[in-house]
């Protein structure tokens, strides 16, 4: 069958499932379709947490991730950490031009041989606001990679996180917490490590307004600290990281 029907074929089905279980199911036929033999749907954070929000679909050998835990190798993953590096689908074998690989790194790599899990692709799926997360598929130790596929596989990848995140009704709009110009003046240059004393210079305002416009800003979005509420606005793009992050020189 031509790519372009699989993954047509892919996305209708897709599109279509209620729940984890139908998804996972569609996933499973065109995994083995692809030439992988495993594939792993999930954020990320769903392997050190149970929360019902967060994805995770996969079909890894049984026992993988308590080996993580086990060992405390659980924010180890490279491949992971690699998810946060591009924007395109990469296969495994791309990971030390992506990232350190340590000890921890490496271990977590020599232990999934063990669990019979080889080479394998991986898609990106980092939505600002959500959590992060990726799309790999997986062949068995000693297997090839599917090379003339791999194209393929990334977009099916693609598909299959939109439609989970359908499922788990990640695409609503979250309402962000409201600031005024000036609670959103302060919280921009405090996001670019400001103090007070230097914020109410740069606005020509009194170092007490500074700090009730800051403590007004936190109260709307109910966190207790201002590193807290920095985090918010980042993640809410009210500052971008641009602003709040030197340049690489």
């Amino acid at each position: 069958m031509p790519f372009s029907r699989l993954i047509d074929r892919f996305e209708a089905k897709a599109a279509s499932c209620l729940d984890d279980h139908a998804l996972q199911a569609v996933l499973q036929d065109v995994t083995r379709e692809l030439g992988f033999h495993y594939f792993a749907l999930l954020h990320h954070a769903s392997l050190a947490s149970a929360r019902p929000e967060l994805i995770r679909i996969d079909t890894y050998p049984s026992g993988w991730d308590r080996e993580l835990a086990v060992h405390n190798l659980v924010g180890a993953d490279p491949v992971h950490h690699a998810s946060l590096r591009t924007n395109v689908g990469f296969a495994w074998s791309e990971l030390p031009r992506l990232v350190p690989l340590g000890h921890r790194e490496r271990e977590v790599l020599e232990r999934s041989r063990r669990f019979d899990i080889g080479d394998g692709f991986t898609v990106p799926v980092n939505v600002p606001g959500e959590p992060c997360g990726s799309f790999s598929f997986a062949v068995r130790t000693g297997s090839g990679l599917p090379v003339d596929r791999l194209l393929c596989a990334e977009q099916i990848g693609a598909h299959a996180f939109r439609a989970a995140r359908r499922i788990h009704d990640y695409p609503s709009v979250r309402r962000c917490p409201h600031l005024s110009r000036r609670e959103h003046q302060c919280v921009r240059l405090l996001a670019a490590g400001k103090t007070d004393w230097e914020i109410a210079t740069i606005l020509g305002i009194s170092v007490e307004t500074t700090h009730q416009y800051v403590k007004r800003a936190r109260a709307a979005y109910d966190v207790v600290s201002r590193t807290q509420l920095v985090v918010c606005v980042l993640r809410d793009a009210l500052v971008s990281f641009d602003e709040a992050i030197p340049p690489y020189r």
